[in-house]
C-alpha cells in the first residue's frame, strides 16, 4: 500500500480520510505522517524484541545494517551511534575485530558480572581483544583494550529505526510485510478519532487492537524453518 495514491485513493493517507470521514482541511497529511511513523515504532520495537535468532530490518533502507570503525590503541569504549545514512542504532547483534591477517572474527559477549576483578584493573593488559561488553544498546567495552590501532578494525551488526515517512512521499510504502499495511490506516484513523472526538473513534480502537494482534502473531510465527536447539558456548576471555 502506498502512502498516497490521489488518482485512486487507495493510499494510507487517503483511507484514512475515508475511515474518518473528514477532508484534507480537518486532517492535514502531517498528522497522517505523525501517525504512520509512531506504527513504524511500534512495529519495529515488536519485531526487535519477538525474537532475537531472526534480524528484523526495515525494508526500505538502502544499505545493510553492517558498519565498521578504527580500532583505536588503548581505546577500549566505542560507541555506535548511527549508520552511514543517519538512521539511529538501536542495538548491537554482532561485533567482529580484524586481526592481524586481515580477516575478521566474532569477539564474544561478556557482561561485566563474567570479569571477577574491578574493571580498571581489568584493563590494565593491553593485547588483542576477545572479548566486548555491551554497556548499553549501541555502546560496547573491548576486553583487553587494544594494543594497537587498525583501520576498519571493528565491524559491527545492528538493527536500527525504521525509514520514516515524510509528508512529500506517494510512491513510498511501508517497510513492512504488506499483510501488516492496513495498521497504517487503522492506526492514523484512531489518532484522528481520537483527536477530534469522532463517533467512530471506539470502533476504530477495537479494529487498532484486531491490527496490533495480528502483527503480534506474524512476528511470533515467522521464522518456522528455524528450529530451536539449546547449545553450550564457552567464553573465551584470554
Amino acid at each position: 500500500m502506498v502512502f498516497s495514491d490521489t488518482s485512486l485513493n487507495q493510499g494510507i493517507v487517503q483511507q484514512t480520510r475515508v475511515m474518518m470521514r473528514v477532508d484534507a482541511t480537518q486532517w492535514p497529511t502531517a498528522r497522517i505522517v505523525a501517525s504512520a511513523n509512531n506504527y513504524l515504532d511500534t512495529i519495529t520495537g515488536y519485531a526487535i524484541g519477538a525474537d532475537k535468532q531472526f534480524q528484523w530490518d526495515d525494508t526500505n533502507h538502502t544499505a545493510l545494517p553492517i558498519g565498521t570503525t578504527n580500532l583505536v590503541a588503548n581505546q577500549s569504549d566505542y560507541s555506535f551511534l548511527t549508520d552511514e545514512q543517519g538512521n539511529t542504532i538501536i542495538t548491537l547483534t554482532r561485533v567482529e575485530l580484524k586481526d592481524s591477517n586481515g580477516a575478521y572474527r566474532v569477539l564474544d559477549l561478556i557482561d561485566q558480572s563474567d570479569v571477577e576483578e574491578a574493571i580498571d584493573t581489568a584493563q590494565t593488559t593491553t593485547g588483542w581483544p576477545t572479548c566486548y561488553d555491551k554497556i548499553a544498546d549501541n555502546i560496547i567495552r573491548l576486553y583487553p583494550k587494544p594494543s594497537t590501532s587498525v583501520t576498519a578494525g571493528l565491524k559491527f551488526y545492528f538493527q536500527r529505526t525504521p525509514s520514516y515517512f515524510a509528508a512529500s512521499d506517494t510512491t513510498k510504502q511501508p517497510g513492512v510485510p504488506s499483510l501488516l499495511h492496513r495498521g497504517f490506516v487503522i492506526a492514523a484513523a484512531y489518532d484522528g478519532a481520537l483527536t477530534l472526538g469522532l463517533a467512530n473513534a471506539q470502533a476504530l480502537s477495537v479494529e487498532m487492537q484486531r491490527e496490533e494482534a495480528k502483527m503480534k502473531r506474524y512476528f511470533s510465527d515467522r521464522n518456522n524453518d528455524d528450529k530451536k536447539i539449546m547449545r553450550m558456548k564457552p567464553i573465551n576471555f584470554q
